[in-house]
């Protein structure tokens, strides 16, 4: 058992590094790396370290060459800006001060300190230190400085699902405009300004997000294309999402190469535009930092992260779809272990439920998926109705009273599961985090007789009671999507898993952080002690320094460890 425990450890302890942002000068580069267990600043050329917090930070260069670090504590997700080797720079534990976004003397940031709830964009000169506000109702996001740093472009949450707008907020008039007129839900990406006007990528009147600028489309595809840019807006990036895997297209040139098929994230390019960073992950490969080099059509590796494993021993998935319930066709990544079986699986679940499932190395379920791989069990991601990438008809699949819609595609799974020989239908177990987690639950409640086991973490077990008491700002754009307690209470309570406790009857791994400002801890501790309660053996692992994510190296082993140890004991 030694040498088990010792690989579940080395692939967990597989350090990753991603690109933040670079200096205004072009030749240092800010990256995010968890060398230490959890995430600090770099610097590269020479991987310098500048930040050593035992809480895990991001950042990114100011213009001026300082560098701003963006710090919660213990996951409750209020986060403050730090100046590295200064101090604090916007603090006020009390509230949110997210999403800083910095050009010239301009820092703008969105933040719920005016009422607690509301995010208001605040705009600060970085020379005097004077701030101003734009004081706006609902969940805002600042996403970009116009060039001329008279604009803020600001994300607000829509009403509907997968809706959203774009403000500017003009810094000389003090007015806010709305960009993005529509009537159908739509959403859009971070404007960027170009000499022949604004571009942006959008899915308004359309099923998938391409890119436009002023009402012309640049770059489309039967996918999502996400648009980056350097400052100047001289080079367009498209940053395509084929059916979960990557492609880099330069709209007017090359597509750029890729180290391998995989994920890229974190795209940033240097300000003149020659190079662009990216980290790239795979399932069997967690994230380093590669930069491609426009003006010599070269790729280079930055980082080579810590590896304990030996890559070329993990295993790549295949894609499938399987027919649910109603003919819809639903994309499933399965892993499959050496020889012929028939495995016991694990169906992973992903959260959002406005997210996807994508093959790359994610460090809360891929270092699980590769050790259970390692063990015999076979591994199911499936990208339920309700998921993103696939366009927005197939995202709207769950909305409010379809919500159960997406529970049935899990039966579906499991029988498509069931019906492949090398397959064992009836050591099937459940596992997913935040909404993933709800399905679970869900999962274990409306379907007992097929799941022999559940693992979920920071999971909702009540709609109602999540809704009640998660944090105030979080509440209207949790609606949006699961309904309100005005209107559609009775469905909320009907497609709770507190509602059918008393037919849940398979064993249960819960973890849970005490700071979660998104899933309230008591989701969990009550559902555990009712499970206790009735004979269910139910086991629970409350964290007191995490939040909706497990952060610390030392809390990802335990949990783990732990949940391993579960589905030893409950699947024999």
């Amino acid at each position: 058992m030694v040498g088990v425990t010792e690989l579940l450890r080395s692939l967990l302890g597989m350090r990753q590094a991603v690109p933040l942002s670079w200096s205004s000068d072009g030749t240092t580069l800010l990256v995010a790396s968890n060398i230490p267990g959890t995430h600090q600043l770099y610097t590269l050329p020479g991987m310098a370290q500048v930040t050593s917090y035992d809480e895990p930070v991001t950042g990114q260069f100011l213009p001026d060459g300082r560098i701003l670090v963006e710090m919660d504590e213990g996951g409750n997700e209020r986060t403050q800006l730090h100046v590295a080797g200064e101090g604090p720079l916007v603090f006020d534990l009390r509230y949110v001060h997210r999403t800083p976004v910095a050009r010239g003397r301009v820092l703008a940031y969105s933040t719920n300190r005016r009422n607690g709830v509301d995010f208001d964009i605040v705009v600060r000169d970085l020379a005097s230190g004077e701030e101003r506000a734009f004081e706006l109702d609902g969940h805002n996001y600042v996403v970009a400085v116009s060039r001329d740093e008279r604009y803020v472009a600001v994300e607000r949450t829509g009403a509907r699902s997968g809706d959203s707008d774009t403000l500017l907020c003009d810094l000389e008039t003090g007015e806010v405009s709305l960009l993005t007129p529509h009537d159908e839900p739509a959403e859009f990406g971070p404007p960027v300004w170009t000499d022949e006007g604004i571009a942006y990528s959008t899915n308004l009147g359309r099923d998938t997000f391409a890119i436009v600028r002023e009402g012309d489309v640049l770059y489309e595809s039967e996918w999502d294309v996400e648009l980056v840019a350097d400052d100047e807006a001289r080079t367009l990036l498209a940053v395509e999402n084929r059916d979960g895997y990557s492609r880099l297209q330069l709209i007017g040139g090359d597509e750029i190469p890729l180290p391998g098929r995989g994920v890229v994230d974190h795209v940033v390019f240097s300000p003149a535009g020659e190079k662009v960073a990216f980290a790239f992950s795979s399932p069997v490969e967690p994230n380093d930092v590669y930069v491609y080099d426009l003006e010599k059509r070269a790729l280079e590796r930055l980082t080579t992260s810590r590896r304990d494993v030996d890559v070329s021993t993990l295993t790549e998935p295949t894609l499938h779809r399987f027919e649910s319930f109603d003919g819809e066709a639903v994309p499933v990544f399965l892993f499959e272990p050496e020889g012929e079986g028939p495995f016991p699986v694990v169906v992973t679940v992903h959260g959002g439920p406005e997210a996807q499932w994508r093959p790359w190395y994610a460090p809360s379920f891929a270092p699980l998926t590769q050790f259970l791989v390692s063990r015999g069990y076979a591994v199911a991601a499936p990208n339920v109705r309700g998921s993103s990438g696939y366009g927005k008809r197939y995202e709207h699949l769950d909305d409010i009273e379809r919500r159960l819609d997406s529970v049935r595609d899990l039966e579906s799974l499991h029988r498509w599961l069931s019906a492949r020989p090398e397959i064992d239908g009836s050591r099937a177990v459940v596992y997913g985090r935040s909404y993933g987690g709800y399905m679970v639950l869900a999962a274990l409640a409306f379907q007992p007789q097929i799941w022999a086991a559940g693992i979920e973490a920071v999971g909702i077990s009540s709609l109602v009671t999540f809704l009640e008491n998660t944090s105030p700002y979080r509440r209207a754009a949790r609606e949006r999507e699961y309904g309100s307690l005005e209107n559609d209470r009775e469905f909320l309570e009907h497609a709770s898993p507190m509602t059918h406790i008393d037919a849940v009857r398979a064993p249960l791994f819960i973890q849970h952080g005490r700071n979660d400002p998104r899933v309230p801890v008591s989701e969990s501790e009550h559902i555990a002690s009712v499970l206790q309660s009735k004979g269910v053996e139910c086991e629970l692992l409350i964290f007191d320094d995490e939040g909706h994510t497990v952060e610390k190296l030392h809390n990802r082993i335990e949990t783990f460890e732990r949940a391993v140890g579960f589905l030893d004991r409950v699947l024999g």
